[in-house]
């Protein structure tokens, strides 16, 4: 029954997210007039929302309130600000909701996980049936938008059907914020007095930056961010401007291809070790980029499948990969800062930066008719090129597998 609850928990957290942000390119493209800079400085509210998560999670819910309170709380006034969203009429008026539902929003995406860890007798066996429900709800939200409702195709773009899935995702965001005040009470740890900002902003974990191989991971994981934030901002309007037929649920492709890899993972990292998997990761988004680049909406549009099937490679193989490789390395003092430090700086630090510079090159490659997406999409392209190769140069695969074998 708790396993039930939970997984429902994560179903309605994951399809919010996935209901609107999939598709929040290529609504304001059409529908608000948007620059690329624009639906970039939109897309950065995601890192701005990772940046200042860890002060909402380390100074509040980790000390004073219940898990299951606040995140009933944040989607209670995420669901007023979502329908703030979907009655937006201006870019202008549009960003500082966006900016505040994302702040409110990404702090979710932990107390989510504590509030199931609490619940759990082993969560290293646990947690993964749960968090799966995640994906299905990621998925279910594409596939309603793209073939329930045909929000995503032709006319309905133009005619601005997209803004109602804003409107959809309030009443999720407003469904989740009442349930989660049912859910099993998750009161605050003991504080012992030895915690502070430095452990819940995760700087406690820099020592593992003296590490050769982790500070070059570390740096890597950064800059690959910079391709990740092209696919997150550019791959939905894409689809959509070449005339590919429900692209959101086309998308979905993607986490369903997540899922399975992640099951792949573990006997890949044994099999060829941690190096190897990382670099296959890195080579999936340079490949993926080179189909976007090339395929189109008619006889090139299995070369766009394929590339959109590719996401479970791209984030397991180096961004799951590199979660374990870091608990590894840090050992039982460091392991809850150094997660908290990889993800400031990847979805914090390096997606601003990604974002930022995918807003720029999608403006440079802007035409009369719309987009020279295969000059977009060559840039991200040869950049995770760039990466790998310098990774893999610098990266010593020996002391790496024998760090991690040790743990």
């Amino acid at each position: 029954m708790i396993r039930a609850r939970l997984g429902l928990m994560m179903f309605l957290e994951f399809f919010i997210w996935g209901g609107w942000f999939v598709t929040l390119g290529t609504f304001l493209a059409q529908n608000l007039s948007a620059t690329g800079g624009q639906i970039g400085m939109a897309f950065s509210t995601q890192s701005w929302g990772a940046i200042i998560a860890p002060f909402i999670i380390g100074l509040i819910a980790d000390r004073y309130f219940r898990a299951e309170r606040i995140l009933g709380v944040l989607h209670l006034v995420g669901a007023g600000l979502m329908f703030c969203l979907y009655q937006a009429e201006s870019f202008t008026a549009f960003y500082p909701l966006v900016l505040a539902y994302m702040i409110l929003y990404m702090p979710t995406l932990a107390l989510v996980n504590s509030v199931s860890f609490r619940q759990m007798d082993d969560p290293s066996r646990e947690f993964a049936r749960i968090r799966v429900w995640g994906t299905i709800g990621w998925i279910v939200a594409g596939l309603a938008i793209s073939y329930l409702f045909a929000w995503d195709s032709g006319e309905a773009i133009t005619a601005g059907a997209l803004r109602n899935t804003f409107l959809m995702c309030s009443l999720a965001s407003l469904l989740l914020g009442l349930y989660s005040f049912t859910l099993p009470a998750t009161p605050p740890k003991a504080n012992t007095g030895q915690s502070g900002w430095r452990e819940w902003l995760g700087l406690d974990a820099l020592a593992l930056l003296k590490d050769r191989n982790y500070a070059i991971f570390f740096v890597a994981s950064i800059l690959i961010c910079i391709p990740l934030a092209f696919y997150y901002q550019n791959a939905n309007p894409f689809l959509a401007e070449i005339g590919v037929a429900n692209p959101t649920g086309k998308m979905t492709l993607g986490q369903i291809s997540e899922v399975l890899f992640m099951l792949l993972l573990p006997v890949f990292i044994h099999r060829f070790g941690i190096k190897i998997t990382l670099i296959v990761g890195m080579l999936a988004w340079a490949v993926r980029y080179a189909l976007f680049a090339i395929g189109d909406a008619d006889s090139g549009i299995a070369l766009l499948l394929i590339g959109i099937a590719l996401h479970g490679v791209c984030y397991d193989f180096f961004f799951v990969s590199g979660q374990i490789y870091t608990d590894a390395r840090a050992g039982e003092r460091f392991k809850s800062s150094a997660q908290g430090m990889i993800t400031l700086a990847t979805y914090g630090v390096g997606m601003l930066i990604g974002f930022w510079i995918a807003g720029m090159i999608t403006d440079h490659y802007a035409t009369a008719e719309g987009h020279d997406w295969s000059g977009i999409w060559q840039f991200p392209a040869i950049f995770a090129i760039a990466v790998l190769v310098l990774f893999a140069v610098s990266f010593r695969a020996r002391a790496a597998n024998a760090a991690q074998n040790t743990q």
